[in-house]
């Protein structure tokens, strides 16, 4: 049967501070108790910046890496920053993290022990490993959002959307980041304003001015199209 993985790479990890890192870390926590609840995801942090989800579901793949993507942009750092390395953390608020979904076989899974196994996790994995940016003392990104299966139409099917997915998301604020992020999850305008304590009117109106209504088609037409493979 046919699984989604999505592997991730939190950009600029290393460049911030140790409060930083910490509220990040306490913010991945949260993250993954709220996917768990909502989609069944599986999600786990490794050595604090690299991430895995196994999705249960294929056909919300992509929603739930918009809604990684868009909940770690939203994270509030706190700014204490040296001048070194002032235009790594800019990329991190500019990108958040770099996520790859592989679809296909997942021979073995078991989320007590810790095993994921087989070709969706090979493929996002190595798409990950192969485009980090840990290393490199300036580093360009080009693309943090990438779709990886054995099946070629389906592979150029998605490369656009996807790109574009990435650009919208990217040139998004923090605040708009969080209300993207609980539209997502299926919140609906009157509940986000509640839990962000603001008005519907500026939910509606950060709503808008990140193309939700672009993304939420995206979205559907990703589901609508695995759901046929």
């Amino acid at each position: 049967m046919q699984k989604a993985v999505i592997s991730g790479d939190i950009i600029s990890s290393t460049s911030l501070s140790v409060k930083d890192k910490t509220l990040l870390e306490n913010s991945l926590k949260k993250l993954l108790k709220e996917i768990k609840n909502k989609f069944g995801v599986f999600g786990r942090v490794i050595k604090g910046d690299y991430l895995e989800f196994v999705i249960p579901e294929p056909q919300n793949a992509l929603r739930v890496a918009l809604a990684i993507k868009s909940f770690i942009k939203s994270v509030a750092l706190n700014d204490v920053l040296l001048n070194k390395a002032k235009s790594r953390i800019k990329l991190f608020k500019m990108y958040g993290v770099r996520l790859a979904i592989g679809y296909g076989e997942l021979e073995r899974f078991d989320s007590k022990k810790g095993i994921i196994d087989g070709e969706a996790i090979y493929l996002s994995g190595r798409l990950i490993s192969g485009i980090s940016t840990h290393n490199e003392e300036r580093a360009v990104i080009k693309n943090t959002l990438y779709f990886s299966s054995s099946n070629k139409e389906l592979n150029e099917k998605f490369e656009p959307v996807f790109t574009l997915l990435d650009v919208l998301v990217s040139k998004a604020t923090a605040r708009q980041c969080e209300v993207l992020y609980l539209k997502l999850l299926g919140d609906s305008e009157t509940i986000i304003a509640a839990k962000l304590n603001i008005n519907q009117s500026a939910v509606n109106q950060r709503s808008t001015s990140l193309g939700w209504n672009s993304i939420e088609k995206a979205v559907d037409y990703f589901s609508n199209t695995i759901k046929k493979t």
